[in-house]
């Protein structure tokens, strides 16, 4: 009688050092071209940061420089509580909610039209697309000029021409200077919001549509059970994007108003702080708050594109 015994298991051998090289230096031959351009972005932008953030802690006024002193957070404290600044903070607030919120409704029945087939569709998206690629101080110019004066603008002219001499005619920006700002902020960005909420309703499957049609469901249900909760991420990415560049808007105030009649946001309060008061801590303090709130919403903004992308990979 024979007896086999069982072939003995060799163990492997570990992976080499020397293997594990090549694989390395690939990663970093596929990387090193993008060396220089993340070390121009650090320079541009994160160390300029940095010192804007040890600056805000400094109790540092220009016209005075031997007088600077190490202040700890009083500049923070002073942004939240001084009165002047915490209005601004309220108008950033406010003007943000009101331009988005109408930016974001303006541009959702915008879509949903440019959705049908019609002749000079094409036509018609390039006209809308147009006051979005204005430079920002030229459409704020062309507000408070063309449209907003009150003797030579397009919207007195229409006045006249309805009511004739008797008409009343207001001045525009005077009268209602936040509303002037705010009208100005979302005739530039409803295309923005137009643009991103055009591209989720032609993601829509429209076998999905049409079995509803068939089923016997109108357009109004189609729209409420079906459009909205397929847009949903499109319209929060929308109101993100839109919240972070609002926020920093600059151009609009400082044209339209030069931040005075209840106006100036945060953005042109630090402006004022810095170039006028020459406060270069509370101006730093007051940028870093504006910062974090950025960061804040870009992060959110970040979450819904990574989970928009992971819905399309998924189909």
């Amino acid at each position: 009688m024979t007896v086999t015994t069982p072939p003995t298991r060799v163990a492997a051998a570990p992976a080499r050092p020397a293997a594990r090289r090549p694989n390395r230096m690939r990663a970093w031959a596929t990387r090193a071209p993008l060396l220089p351009a993340l070390i121009f972005m650090i320079v541009v932008t994160q160390l300029p940061f940095v010192a804007t953030l040890v600056i805000s802690f400094f109790d540092w006024n220009a016209l005075y420089p031997d007088q600077r002193h190490f202040a700890g957070f009083a500049n923070y404290a002073e942004v939240l509580s001084t009165p002047a600044l915490r209005k601004s903070v309220w108008t950033t607030v406010l003007l943000t909610v009101t331009v988005v919120l109408v930016s974001l409704v303006l541009g959702l029945m915008l879509a949903l039209l440019l959705d049908r087939k019609f002749r000079g569709r094409a036509v018609v998206r390039t006209m809308l697309i147009a006051p979005f690629l204005l430079v920002p101080i030229a459409a704020a110019l062309l507000w408070k000029h063309v449209l907003f004066n009150p003797e030579y603008g397009l919207f007195n002219g229409i006045l006249h021409w309805i009511g004739g001499d008797g008409a009343v005619q207001p001045d525009w920006i005077s009268e209602m200077p936040l509303m002037a700002v705010e009208a100005s902020l979302i005739w530039q960005w409803t295309p923005f919001m137009t643009l991103i909420l055009l591209a989720g309703l032609q993601s829509r499957d429209p076998q999905l549509i049409e079995a509803a049609r068939v089923d016997g469901a109108n357009d109004w249900q189609v729209f409420v059970h079906m459009t909205l909760p397929h847009m949903r991420r499109y319209i929060e990415l929308s109101v993100l994007l839109g919240s972070i560049y609002i926020v920093q808007n600059f151009d609009a105030v400082y044209t339209i108003t030069s931040g005075g009649l209840g106006t100036a946001n945060l953005p042109y309060t630090i402006y004022q702080t810095f170039y006028q008061a020459h406060e270069n801590g509370l101006a730093s303090a007051a940028g870093v708050i504006v910062v974090i709130g950025s960061l804040v919403l870009a992060t959110f903004a970040l979450r819904v594109v990574s989970s928009l992308f992971r819905a399309e990979v998924s189909r």
